[in-house]
């Protein structure tokens, strides 16, 4: 009887060990649960995480148990921050050295304009400045007389023009002024390009830019004695051509200049000197990269030049004055195509709006 008792009691004393022991675990599960849902959380770190636009439509506030799932509505999270607007239209990263600035509240545009005028002022290259409208989900060029008021703003350093490319001190002046921008307005820390890189890729796009900057002309020169101006803007004028600002007459398509008519000595054209003006000849020019369509033009250009030469009496030769003949204006022809094709080829299609910025003084 004292052992069956023994053991009874040994049994019932291990069971309680067990018990407690379960006890405690489960205690202790249960404490190291509740500890983790007071210290985490579903949301990312914005600072450290890039946003997923994906994973945010999924996400939901926690519900309230299966129980009270029906009853209880369900909420989509607010976005955790905003994302960054793409590049402006106009700008493109192969030729413009890009900052973006991003303000903690909306600034004024005029003050943006004011301090960045202060800051930038003497570049060699084009500089231009758009603020994000988010509004209308559209960059919008900045200026002077702009006004309103918004969170991001851009700023974009030409790096290639006529001229040649940027140098170190260009992009050393452009990024500082930019800082002392972003320190004045008291914006978040603008991403500063890589300088190395950023003048290596100017360099070589304006090497590109130099073998393709090819600009044709022919000359309309009289037989004998020398051109009247009223009877030469006459001429033009029957032809379609227009008297522009810069002294030149343009033949326009859809407003835009496929080629000039200029005078081949010193001085330029204007309505006030043309009825007293008389000159050695006149010189028709098409800048390739500038014009669409560079073969239908340059033939349209000698169909003009041979018009002209029969109307005043002159005959169209070259810089040597040597006749400009059909089979010279062939090979030409041919060759503006080659030109135009390779700019294509480099995604900077002649006449468009990047080749008319990088081909430009």
């Amino acid at each position: 009887m004292d052992s069956e008792l023994q053991i009874a009691l040994v049994a019932a004393g291990i069971a309680a060990v067990v018990l407690v022991v379960g006890y405690n675990k489960w205690q202790e599960r249960k404490h190291q649960r509740n500890a983790e849902r007071a210290f985490r959380s579903d949301h990312r770190d914005v600072l450290l995480e890039p946003r997923d636009e994906a994973d945010e439509a999924e996400r939901r506030e926690p519900s309230l148990g299966e129980a009270g799932a029906a009853a209880a509505p369900r909420y989509t999270e607010a976005p955790l921050g905003r994302s960054v607007p793409d590049l402006p239209r106009l700008l493109d990263e192969r030729a413009d050295c890009v900052i973006r600035l991003e303000a903690i509240e909306p600034l004024e545009v005029a003050r943006v304009w004011a301090e960045q005028h202060t800051q930038l002022a003497g570049l060699s290259k084009p500089v231009r400045w758009f603020g994000f409208k988010d509004s209308e989900n559209l960059w919008q060029a900045i200026g002077p007389d702009s006004e309103g008021a918004c969170q991001w703003f851009c700023a974009a350093l030409q790096l290639v023009d006529r001229n040649g490319s940027i140098g170190e001190n260009d992009f050393m002046r452009f990024t500082g002024g930019v800082q002392r921008v972003a320190d004045a307005l008291m914006t978040l820390p603008p991403g500063l390009p890589p300088r190395a890189e950023t003048v290596h890729q100017a360099a070589e796009l304006d090497r590109f830019c130099a073998d393709v900057d090819v600009q044709i002309g022919v000359n309309v020169v009289p037989r004998e004695g020398q051109f009247e101006g009223r009877a030469l803007r006459r001429s033009a004028e029957k032809l379609g051509l227009s008297l522009g600002e810069d002294g030149c007459f343009h033949a326009l398509e859809e407003g835009n200049s496929s080629f000039v008519l200029a005078n081949l000595e010193a001085g330029m054209f204007s309505s006030d000197n043309l009825d007293e003006l008389v000159t050695q000849g006149v010189t028709l020019v098409i800048d390739v990269p500038r014009v669409a369509d560079g073969g239908r033009v340059f033939a349209r250009m000698m169909q003009t030049a041979a018009e002209l030469a029969r109307a005043l009496d002159g005959e169209v030769v070259d810089d040597n004055r040597a006749p400009f003949g059909a089979e010279a204006a062939a090979l030409i022809g041919a060759q503006i195509e080659q030109f135009q094709a390779r700019m294509t080829e480099s995604g900077i299609p002649a006449g468009g709006p990047l080749a008319k910025r990088l081909f430009s003084h």
